[in-house]
């Protein structure tokens, strides 16, 4: 049976935690002396994926520090394990670094700004999502250039925009939570006054792009006509079509087997979108390399049509594994983790993409694998962290950190966090403490991993992007 606590008794709960998970704790970030060898632990996740794609992931990680944190959260969920935790569980994010926000288009047209990123989402601490999100910022100021006053004044902000969000939350009923959310009107407008004209200008123009990044401009940048027919072009490694990775009656079956999977897709949809997918027609397939820590993992993109060629619809299927936060809490309640992802992107956005569904697969190897199936393109942006200015990269801090409090509120008991952050900073500078202090910590992984293919250990294909 659920209970439903009154407010001040979740405020007293929150308060309770401190004494038992003290705010200033947080700060401490020590790796222990059987901490597992990182390069072991990514050699161990390339076991279930696509072998000729992993150096690719490698050398995507490898670019820098900033896209080697991207890559590893599997060694931060590690890490995260044995940090102090306050016992409020939510629905993380599990991966909530700051290039898992992005602007993307809702059911109602209007561009708005989110997490987009679910792979690893899992019920867990709030701490973990809120400290690998602050990490981000002390990494990105590093490999920026900034001083380290100005890498901690965006980490500091991200933390105190998830801190006063919360209580923002805390005082409003559950369903002005479920309604809330960021648009990117409501961005220019809090851009207003701290940035230039010219500035605020061209992040308009820019964000004003991903209106037209959708399946009509998929269907053109990444289709040609063949024989009279639409086809997937080809640009292997990073786009395989179906034709080119099998021939013959067996690329026959995996075509029919490809449409038996995508009937059973359209099963997880609700009743008005499975009649919407059962306008449109099967037209081709290709493997697709995805992300960062993605890479070498199994994802598909199809091109079907709907009216005519003019009405196109791209989706993409990509396999979920376990989330890298299981082991580290309990198993997930779902049995196929391409349900689990959508159900946890499904609880913690504001609005999600129409198409978003899951289906098991036994593929032609005789594996059994979990997908999740979304548009490939919906109004997608992310902001070029790499053109921000220091200011410009504290103003981002604090709508990501409006954002994670927002998607923690609509799981979590809002109340009881809200009563544990308190109103004054202890907690933001604890957070902006752990974060250097992991940004240190991601330096020795990255020159670990890049001692690996130094010395010929692993692989890593930097001609790739």
């Amino acid at each position: 049976m659920i209970s439903h606590p009154l407010p001040p008794e979740r405020s007293a709960a929150g308060k309770s935690a401190r004494t038992r998970t003290p705010r200033a704790s947080h700060g401490e970030w020590r790796p222990g002396e059987d901490r597992r060898d990182v390069v072991e632990l990514l050699e161990e996740q390339a076991k279930t994926r696509i072998p000729e794609l992993v150096p690719i992931r490698y050398g995507r990680m490898l670019a820098s520090a900033s896209t080697f944190y991207r890559g590893g959260a599997a060694i931060m969920a590690m890490d995260l394990a044995d940090t102090p935790q306050s016992g409020l569980p939510v629905q993380l994010c599990g991966d909530a670094h700051l290039s898992n926000f992005g602007v993307f288009a809702a059911p109602d047209r209007s561009l708005v700004f989110d997490l987009n990123d679910f792979d690893e989402t899992h019920p867990g601490p709030w701490e973990w999502d809120v400290k690998r999100l602050a990490a981000s910022f002390a990494i990105a100021g590093r490999d920026r250039g900034f001083t380290s006053k100005e890498g901690r004044a965006a980490v500091l902000k991200s933390v105190e925009s998830y801190r006063t969000a919360m209580r923002e939350f805390a005082g409003q009923g559950n369903l002005e939570i479920w309604y809330a959310r960021l648009s990117t009107d409501d961005i220019f407008r809090q851009m207003q006054g701290l940035v230039s004209a010219d500035r605020l200008k061209q992040a308009e123009k820019n964000v004003g792009k991903a209106k037209h990044k959708n399946s009509m401009r998929a269907f053109d940048r990444l289709s040609h006509l063949v024989d009279g027919e639409r086809r997937i072009i080809s640009d292997p490694p990073l786009i395989v079509p179906i034709e080119e990775l099998l021939s013959g009656e067996e690329r026959e079956g995996f075509v029919g087997w490809m449409r038996d999977t995508l009937d059973r897709y359209r099963e997880s949809l609700q009743g008005d979108r499975q009649k919407l997918l059962e306008g449109y027609r099967y037209v081709d397939l290709a493997r697709k390399v995805v992300g960062v820590g993605s890479v070498g993992t199994r994802a598909w993109i199809v091109m079907m049509t709907g009216r005519d060629n003019s009405d196109p619809l791209f989706l993409q299927c990509k396999e979920a594994e376990a989330s890298v936060l299981e082991k580290y809490t309990e198993p997930s309640e779902f049995e196929n983790h391409g349900e689990r992802v959508v159900q946890g992107q499904w609880l913690m956005q504001a609005a999600s993409d129409v198409m978003l569904g899951w289906l098991p697969v036994t593929g032609l190897d005789g594996v059994d694998r979990d997908f999740y199936v979304r548009q490939l393109w919906d109004g997608k942006h992310s902001i070029d962290v790499d053109a921000l200015k220091p200011r410009g990269l504290t103003f981002y801090a604090q709508a990501c950190g409006w954002t994670l409090a927002r998607a923690h509120a609509r799981s979590g008991d809002r109340i009881a966090i809200s009563s544990y952050l308190g109103k004054g900073d202890a907690f933001d500078d604890a957070i902006a403490d752990f974060a250097e202090a992991y940004a240190d910590q991601n330096e020795r992984d990255y020159a670990a991993v890049q001692d690996a293919v130094k010395v010929g250990r692993i692989e890593a294909r930097s001609d790739v992007v």
